[in-house]
């Protein structure tokens, strides 16, 4: 039991490493126009015609945002990585895309300073200054920005910090991929203060903890947690299998020094996972016919085409939806991941 639980936790922290093709290459070299029939997924007859793929994942995430909202106005919808879907191609110069700026709050990036090809490594500076060209475009239209880092020796932890605030991003340097553990350095919160956060834009700093293996029980995740002066705390809404509770989350939404923060629950849209309570286990890639190729370096994570309505209903739409339950919960806001997807069918 403790191998499965340790393998299923490994998993959930699938969406966090996947940057192989997160290119300025593949960005210059790609031409939508010229998507063919081989190239395309081949579990679907849509697939067979050309398909702006990027434009489906803005669909995808604007019917979230819109869904939300309109059940709470004051939702926070935060894509992570996929910032070419900014622009209308993928590219700094190219015109704003309208619709999808104005249906998020913020984007999430990983590995902006640390860690995009290995972790505790600094990233290339070619690779930073193409990720903030179009990062940038979100700052200047009002979308805040969240970076993740992956680093652990003090000097770089303090570098991040201090680069990411230089360029008026959040952020948060993670000690490991697995985003299991509350880093003691630094001791307090970089840019640690007493005031309410009510909007993403009051945040000065946040926590990304999605697998609680390291800090034993609910109540003892939970009591952790509380502990804490961070301004956001970003987590799974399911400890372990079990889902956290309204209360649950409620108790997080003080910070120890008295003053309100945001919890925020991290959610991946463009895979489907196997130990997810939606999962079924007659599932089969191609049956249904929108799951594709299991994840080759994430056992029990699987491509999905994304656009397909079976696939977004159980994401969003009714009770038994994953948004449902994340907005039932009292959750501030939800973190969508795998929004790169696009990558993949491209």
């Amino acid at each position: 039991m403790a191998s499965i639980i340790l393998i299923s936790i490994v998993i959930l922290t699938s969406g966090c490493l996947d940057n192989g093709t997160d290119t300025p290459e593949s960005i210059e070299d790609e031409d939508l126009s010229e998507i063919t029939e081989p190239d395309a997924p081949r579990n679907n007859e849509k697939s067979a015609s050309k398909m702006d793929y990027r434009q489906q994942m803005r669909n995808f995430v604007i019917g979230i945002s819109t869904y939300s909202k309109q059940k709470n106005p004051d939702f926070i919808i935060i894509p992570q990585n996929g910032q070419e879907l900014l622009t209308s191609g993928g590219n700094p110069d190219e015109p704003v895309a309208q619709d999808y700026v104005a249906a998020i709050d913020g984007v999430g990036r990983e590995d902006f300073f640390f860690g995009y090809d290995d972790d505790n490594v600094a990233t290339e500076e070619e690779d930073t200054e193409y990720m903030a060209s179009l990062l940038d475009i979100a700052m200047d239209n009002g979308v805040e920005v969240l970076v993740t880092d992956y680093c652990w020796t003090k000097s770089y932890v303090d570098a991040s910090y201090r680069e990411n605030s230089e360029r008026q991003f959040i952020s948060f340097a993670a000690e490991r991929r697995e985003l299991d553990s509350i880093p003691e350095y630094p001791a307090e919160p970089f840019n640690v203060n007493a005031g309410d956060i009510i909007s993403l834009d009051d945040a000065k700093n946040f926590l990304y903890i999605i697998n609680p293996e390291e800090l034993g029980s609910k109540e003892e995740f939970l009591e952790a947690l509380q502990e804490t002066d961070y301004d956001i705390i970003l987590i799974d809404l399911f400890y372990y299998d079990i889902p956290l509770s309204a209360d649950d989350v409620s108790s997080l939404k003080t910070k120890a020094n008295g003053a309100s923060r945001i919890v925020i629950a991290y959610m991946s849209i463009g895979e489907s996972e196997s130990y997810r309570y939606y999962w079924d286990d007659l599932w089969r890639i191609g049956s249904p016919e929108w799951l594709e190729t299991e994840n080759p370096d994430w056992e029990g994570n699987y491509k999905v085409q994304y656009w397909d309505e079976e696939w977004q209903a159980f994401i969003y739409g009714d009770d038994d939806a994953y948004l449902d339950m994340i907005l039932d919960a009292g959750f501030d806001g939800v973190y969508l991941d795998i929004i790169d997807a696009f990558e993949y069918f491209e």
